[in-house]
This record gives C-alpha cells, structure tokens and sequence, in this order.
C-alpha cells in the first residue's frame, strides 16, 4: 500500500528559509498555508514572493498564468489552529532546540495524528525534537538548503522513532518539487554538513602549520582540484557567525572526533569581529564587495636550467611527471643516481619532501617535491624542504612555467594541499557510508548538490585511486600520529579486496 501523497502543506516560519520553501511548493502546485509567530510577518512574505512570481514572469522563467496560480496557492493563515487541515506541517523557525520542541507539541494539539511533523534544521538530533512529541513516529527532518530555489537537494531525515512511511512520503513530496531527496540517519551534521567537515578543517589545519597562506591554499584547492570556491573563500561568504557554531556542535556531538576538530584561530577571529564578507574582514579584507584576492605569479630568472632526476611513488604520479618534462624540453637524467648538479624532482605520496628526500637517498639542498595526484595541467605544487637551495628552488619554479603554467610553492607538508585535503574528504565519506548515515549514492549526489563538489566524494576517490588514498592516509598517519588521518575500515577494505568505494554491501535482508 503506497502511502497518501502530501498535497496540502503548513509551513511556519517566513523568514528567508521559509519563503523559499514555500516559493518551491506553491510553483509545484502545492496548497500551502503560511503561519508566522511574528505579526504581519507572514503577509509580509506572501507579499515578497508575490515580486518573486512577478521577477520570474519577467525574465520568462515562468509564464503569467503559473506566477498567478502560484501565488494562489499561498494562504495566510493567522492562527496555529488554522493548519489543522494540512497533511504535513514544516517548520522553519529559529535553529533552537527548545523553540522547536515546544512548536511542535503545540501543534500535536491542534493536528490530526495523521499529519506528517517536519523540522527544517540543519544541525539538531530529530529524535531529540521528536522527544517531548505524544506521536514521534510521524516527526522527521525535511532539511532544505538556502537559496532553496537554486539549491535541489533536501536531506530527509528519519529520527530513531520515524515510521517508514513518513520518510516515503517526504521523498515523494520532494521529488514533487523538482528536488532530490537524499535520506540520511539521524546522525550529527546528517550528510552534506557531516561531509563537508574536511574540507574547512584541513585547510585551517595547513594555514596553521605555515605549509601557506590563505589565499594560496585557495588558489589550489580551487584553480587545481577544480572546488567552486576556496575554503577561506567559502567561509568568509558564510560568515564565522554561521559556520563555526556548525563545526563546534559537529565536533561535541561525535565525543570530539579528532576528524571534526576546528582550531582556536576561528574562535580568536570570531572575537575580534573578523567574521567575513559581512564584516569586511574574515581570513581577507573586503572593500565594496571585491571578491578575495588571487595569487599573482612572478616567475624567476634562471638562464640555464640544471638537468632533472626523478624518482615518484607511484607509476601514475612518475608517468604524469614524465610526460610534462618531456613537453616542457627537459633534460631527464636516466641513471639510478643522480649527478652532483642535478634537481632532484620526488613525487610523493602522503609524505613531505624532508622524508621522501632522505627516503631516495637525494641531497635535500637540491631536492624540490611535486604533487602528481591529479594530472599536471595548468597548476603545479612544489613543496621545498627546509634545507632547499634558493637557486634550485628558482629553477623547478621557471621549469615549470616554461608553457605558462601557473606554479605555486609551498613548504614542507606530509600531503601536500591536495593530497591531504582530498583523502580527508574521501576518508570522511567512506566513514558516513561505513556507519550506514546514508547510501553511497546519497552521499555522492548530496555532496555533489549540497557543496558543490566537482563530483561526489566516493566518486572521487575511484578516480585518483582507492590504493593512493589510502597509501597517503596510511603516511600522514605514521608522519604526524594524529588520529585525523587514520584510514577508515570501508575504504581499507575495499582497496584490499578492490572493489569500488561506490559499490555498497551486498546485505542479506533481516
């Protein structure tokens, strides 16, 4: 028997999140009754979305007659007893534990105990706000990300008490809209801000350590790896205000999971007012909305350049490596040794350039390190060790932009930037996936929709290789001993049996 689909919806709270959800309803053709604490404030929204309906009637985004029959699907309701005819209330009010309890045992009161209970959060347990609840079997999270419109991804979130049902009816209901609906456990930060953990806090974590500064690590993270944004882009556009809250609450709720672990300079920023964009200052200093700065590339003058030795970790890594050399019109000494005026390019895996220098048996005055993870198209990362030679470093700096490519020089770091970035976000998904948040599939498209990620993490990781991941995870670890970096037993396993991170289990039913 497939359960009764949701046509007639209440929604309370008309802030930004609020009309949003509405706006997406109202233009699916959905009944929706708006409801807001505040007086007037509900008028006042279906009033905005009626400029929004006209805007998009402008610009031929809709027709006339669906911006009409749009807006008459939004009714202002002035009373909580007013939704009692709704086949599922969401609500959309502050982001309070105690707030939204109390809502929703005011509206048990007034509901029919068929009425599907839905909470917009993004961070606090649904079980806990389905608690206080006569019937938390029909409570569950509807978590939609803003701008709602633009943003087509909606986390479904069953609480430990949520009837299959109620999860199957939300799904449908989402699909309805045009979104997708990915369903998760419930579980802290649930998929998209559980995933989205390791991209802000191992690049606070290389900017802290001195590997380089911010804006660099955002140029490769961005202009190499291919993300949207830089990660201090991203939260400075967010605002410490907003993000930090989110990755203190993710961190306390997994019992200080050294993986979620910020670090004190957000909380030092948050103090003296550098909260971002909306400050004018966060990691950069912003004046009439100019974006964050970009790395400006001078290129050294080095009039002969010494020959090259290479030695890689990995045949993917020295082939990639080679190939560039050879277009470049480099001079490749091919000998188990290299000569006393040799660079000696390493491509490391996990490791910095001190250990894979001491590892090949290199001078470290001569040795520069390059990352070969990902193909050596426009940008290229060298890592020095601390005893490189000034000229050495000059010269793997003009080889490299000798085709006008764009060079970037960090210091000495297991993991590069990238490296240590991407495992960490393929490691973390591995791990949502090994707990059973969310199916491999959910995870990827959420990540992919949710944080616009150029593909989805378990995706990803296929692609640069299970087998490497693991090896720099495996490095990292041994290098540093911090418990970040240890590798997760879904992606140990599946490398060893080498099978896709894409590929879930084969579970017998219970």
């Amino acid at each position: 028997m497939n359960p009764q689909p949701l046509q007639r919806i209440g929604l309370v709270g008309t802030g930004a999140m609020g009309q949003g959800i509405a706006q997406v309803m109202a233009l699916a053709g959905l009944n929706v009754s708006l409801f807001d604490a505040r007086p007037g404030a509900a008028s006042t929204a279906r009033a905005q979305l009626a400029t929004t309906f006209a805007m998009l009637q402008e610009k031929a985004r809709i027709t006339p007659q669906a911006a009409t029959v749009a807006l008459a699907h939004l009714q202002v309701v002035d009373r909580l007893e007013a939704l009692a005819d709704c086949q599922v209330v969401i609500e959309a009010i502050i982001e309070d534990l105690e707030a939204k309890q109390r809502l929703f045992r005011q509206l048990e009161e007034v509901l029919d105990e068929a009425t599907v209970l839905a909470s917009n959060t993004s961070s606090l347990s649904i079980t806990a706000i389905a608690s206080v609840c006569g019937h938390p079997e029909r409570v569950a999270g509807l978590h939609f990300f803003n701008p709602v419109p633009l943003m087509r991804l909606v986390e479904v979130i069953g609480g430990i008490a949520t009837r299959p049902e109620v999860i199957e009816q939300l799904q449908a209901l989402v699909r309805r809209i045009g979104h997708y609906p990915a369903s998760s456990k419930d579980s802290p930060g649930f998929i998209v801000n559980h995933a989205g953990r390791a991209f802000g806090t191992e690049a606070l974590r290389i900017l802290s350590e001195g590997v380089a500064p911010a804006a660099l690590i955002d140029t490769v993270l961005r202009d190499g790896a291919g993300f949207r944004m830089g990660p201090f882009e991203l939260l400075d556009l967010i605002g410490l205000d907003v993000s930090l809250p989110v990755m203190e609450s993710v961190y306390r709720q997994f019992y200080e999971e050294p993986r979620y672990r910020p670090h004190p300079l957000l909380r030092l920023m948050q103090a003296g007012g550098h909260l971002g964009r909306k400050s004018g200052q966060g990691f950069y200093r912003y004046k009439d909305k100019d974006t964050a700065p970009r790395v400006v590339q001078t290129v050294p003058h080095c009039p002969q350049l010494p020959p090259v030795w290479v030695a890689g970790d990995d045949e993917i890594g020295r082939t990639r490596l080679l190939a560039l050399l050879e277009q470049l019109g480099v001079e490749v000494e091919s000998g188990p040794r290299p000569s006393a005026e040799a660079l000696c390019l390493l491509a490391p895996l996990g490791e910095d350039a001190t250990e894979s220098a001491l590892r090949h048996g290199t001078d470290p005055a001569r040795t520069v390190a390059i990352d070969t993870l990902l193909d050596l198209g426009s940008l290229r990362c060298l890592m020095l060790n601390p005893a490189t030679r000034a000229d050495m470093q000059s010269a793997a700096h003009a080889l490299f932009s000798a085709d006008g490519g764009t060079v970037v020089i960090i210091r000495d770091s297991c993991g590069f930037i990238v490296q240590r970035t991407l495992a960490s976000i393929v490691n973390l998904a591995c791990d949502i996936a090994q707990q059973g948040i969310a199916s491999v599939s959910d995870i990827d498209t959420a990540v992919r929709l949710g944080l616009g990620y150029p593909q989805g993490p378990l995706e990803w990781g296929d692609q640069l290789g299970a087998a490497r991941l693991l090896h720099i995870l495996e490095r990292m670890h041994a290098l540093t001993g911090d418990p970040r970096y240890r590798p997760g037993s879904w992606l140990r396993r599946r490398v060893r049996l080498g099978m896709s991170l894409c590929q879930p289990e084969n579970l017998l039913p219970a």
